[in-house]
């Protein structure tokens, strides 16, 4: 049976992932947006999410867990494949707010499930839902600036 510490490292290891996925997202994003105003606000994204890792870590190591440092598998292969297709397609800014957008779905998701968890300290929680506030934003911000594209 895991301990209390162990479920709360393996909770915030998997929201770091997540959050690692969506700063890389991010940087990629901003390297193939056409706007440099797109280019720029993906760039502050990605350097937020990069914060919010540090600070998931922290509170990893906070409970004696090794911290995850690398993006999970998934998020590897996502970008590869955002890579490829902007190399064969020649991504444009709607191209590239349909990809972030799709990743701003899945990391408000991961976030949103595990927000009510009881069985995480209260620092944890804090930590989460002030994360899911944060995301939730952008999320919606991003599903505008999609929407103005349709």
């Amino acid at each position: 049976m895991a301990t209390a510490n162990e479920h709360v490292v393996k909770v915030l290891n998997s929201l770091i992932e997540t959050t690692l996925d969506s700063a890389n997202g991010y940087r990629e994003a901003a390297e193939n947006a056409q706007s440099s105003q797109f280019s720029s606000m993906f760039s502050d994204r990605a350097m937020r999410r990069e914060q919010l890792v540090s600070e998931l870590q922290q509170e990893v190591r906070s409970f004696g867990g090794e911290p995850e440092t690398d993006q999970s598998l998934l998020g590897k292969a996502h970008n590869k494949f955002v890579d490829l297709k902007n190399a064969i397609m020649g991504g444009d800014d709607k191209a590239v707010i349909n990809e972030v957008e799709r990743g701003e779905d899945m990391i408000k998701a991961k976030y949103a499930a595990v927000i009510d968890d009881d069985e995480l300290p209260t620092t944890s929680r804090d930590l989460i839902n002030r994360a899911y506030g944060t995301i939730k934003a952008d999320h919606d911000e991003v599903s505008r600036l999609k929407h103005q594209f349709n």
